[in-house]
C-alpha cells in the first residue's frame, strides 16, 4: 500500500481536454511518494493505492502546469544573442526572472531582429487528465529519503 517514503512505479496516459494523448508512458516511471515530486493531486489520489489499481485524475491549469503567466513571455532584440544561437523556433534557452528564478524560454517566433520567447511551460495553461496504473511499490533507501527522490540500479546517478 503506497505510503510516505515509499518509491512507487507508475505508468500514465496524459490526455488533453479534448481527449488528445499528450504523453504515455512506455516503462513504468518511479517517484518518491511525499516528497513532491509529482503533482501533489495526483500524489494524493495514489495514496494507499497497491500495485493493479488504476487511478484517473483530472487536473485543473493551477493543480498542473499553472496558469499561463504573461510576464514570462519576452521579445528580445537579436543582438542580445550569441551570434551563434540556434534561434529556431522551439529553440530553448535558460534565462533569469526578475526575481532572480531561473526559467527555460522558447523561441516562438522570430520576426526579422525580435525573437519572441515563452517561458511558460507547454501544457501551461491546459486542465490535464492522468490515467495511471501503479505498478510496483517498494520502501526507499536511507540515501533515496537523504536525497529526496529516486536513484537507478546499482544507485546514485545525477
Amino acid at each position: 500500500m503506497i505510503k510516505n517514503d515509499d518509491v512507487v512505479y507508475i505508468s500514465y496516459t496524459l490526455k488533453n481536454q479534448a481527449g488528445e494523448v499528450l504523453e504515455q508512458t512506455g516503462e513504468a516511471i518511479p517517484y518518491l511518494h511525499g516528497h513532491q515530486n509529482i503533482f501533489p493531486k495526483l500524489e494524493s489520489c495514489l495514496e494507499g493505492k497497491e500495485p493493479g489499481d488504476q487511478v484517473s485524475v483530472d487536473l485543473l491549469p493551477e493543480e498542473g502546469f499553472g496558469e499561463m503567466r504573461e510576464e514570462l513571455r519576452r521579445v528580445e532584440p537579436r543582438a542580445s544573442f550569441p551570434d551563434d544561437a540556434d534561434l529556431r523556433v522551439g529553440s530553448q534557452f535558460e534565462g533569469e526572472l526578475p526575481d532572480g528564478e531561473v526559467a527555460v524560454f522558447t523561441v516562438v517566433n522570430v520576426d526579422g531582429q525580435q525573437v519572441f520567447l515563452d517561458g511558460n511551460h507547454p501544457l501551461a495553461g491546459q486542465p490535464l487528465h492522468f490515467d495511471v496504473e501503479v505498478k510496483s511499490v517498494r520502501p526507499a533507501s536511507a540515501e533515496e529519503l537523504a536525497h529526496g527522490h529516486v536513484h537507478g540500479e546499482g544507485g546514485h546517478h545525477h
